[in-house]
């Protein structure tokens, strides 16, 4: 082991290059072949992150001269149908379910990969005691169902999914979309062109989301017009899925009580995720998109991350996914990789 490796492995515990090769081989691809696929994969999923992967790339990868990117490692997973631990990229999270040994699709069998999407839903732990996580996998998988074989019983639902940025809440959301063909109401490209036309008419910066006047004069309206959104579709009776990081929202017993007496009244159920993930899985994922409105985040990172708490949670009976490490984003993607081989087939 090289002093170089010895320096990148303390930064990324668990790491073992070796298991990389050894999946490649395993699968009989050369590094040309497992390149070609990997290309392949994200251009399917849309990862923009792996724009060669040619041969001296995946080799630095499993040599451990350079730690694969998140884009890259979530390709590789669903490339040999492994996890983030198997294919030793880290050590696995407590509890964390590490195996993807589905059952080969059947033609015209949507049923085929019914564990994988079991699996990846699962994942939803209760938050707080009240909170029923059973009540909402169950209806997750309802809706799955219903999307392909028609009968829903369960009566509307509003599913809020917030955390910070970039704890992987909007790919959360859009897999939940994926699965049951809810709608998806998405705050930031819902208001974004809102919110920069309003910063600049007020003189300040398209890109603010730090200081005083975007967090008392434009996020309020922000918020307003995504949940005027949602309630168009409440009103409606149509199940829906938001994504927001609603830090004020749901940690405000009062507007949740709001929100959910509304709802109520219309016999639509509200059900709140908060999406849990650690540092500098954040800082990784917000790096990648490569968004203007991060540049004040990642410019003084030191300074953002001393205001998020990592342990900060609902006041409400809530449910919690665990995208520590981007954990539960890897079980998303081998469920929807899964739907998509039945459809494809």
């Amino acid at each position: 082991m090289t002093l170089e490796f010895e320096g990148m492995a303390k930064d990324h515990p668990g790491w073992r290059p070796d298991k990389l090769r050894a999946q490649r081989e395993k699968h009989g691809l050369t590094l040309e072949q497992a390149g070609a696929q990997l290309r392949d994969v994200a251009e399917r999923e849309r990862f923009e992150g792996v724009p060669a992967a040619n041969p001296s790339t995946l080799w630095q990868h499993e040599q451990g001269e350079v730690y694969p990117g998140k884009h890259y490692r979530r390709a590789y997973c669903l490339l040999y149908r492994s996890s983030e631990p198997e294919l030793g990229f880290r050590d696995p999270l407590p509890g964390e379910a590490t195996q993807f040994d589905l059952t080969p699709p059947a033609a015209g069998s949507v049923g085929a990969n019914v564990a994988a999407v079991e699996r990846a839903i699962l994942q939803i732990a209760p938050g707080t005691i009240a909170a029923d996580q059973r009540m909402l996998q169950q209806r997750f998988m309802d809706a799955w169902r219903r999307r392909h074989t028609g009968g829903d019983p369960n009566q509307p639902v509003v599913v809020l999914v917030g955390g910070y940025a970039g704890s992987g809440k909007s790919e959360y959301a859009r897999f939940l979309t994926h699965m049951t063909g809810w709608p998806l109401l998405d705050k930031d490209p819902i208001t974004r062109p809102l919110v920069e036309r309003l910063l600049v008419a007020l003189g300040g910066d398209p890109n603010d989301r730090h200081t005083a006047l975007y967090r008392e004069q434009v996020r309020p309206v922000e918020y307003d017009a995504l949940m005027a959104a949602a309630y168009a579709n409440i009103d409606c009776g149509i199940s829906t899925v938001l994504t927001a990081p609603f830090l004020a929202e749901m940690t405000n017993a009062a507007w949740m009580q709001r929100l959910t007496n509304y709802c109520a009244r219309r016999g639509v159920d509200v059900a709140p995720i908060w999406v849990h993930c650690d540092l500098e899985s954040m800082r990784e994922h917000i790096v990648l998109r490569s968004a203007a409105r991060d540049s004040w985040k990642l410019a003084r990172w030191d300074e953002y991350a001393a205001t998020v708490d990592t342990e900060t949670r609902p006041t409400v009976p809530h449910l919690v996914v665990d995208n520590r490490l981007g954990a539960a984003i890897s079980l998303a993607d081998q469920a929807r990789y899964a739907l998509n081989e039945v459809v494809y087939t």
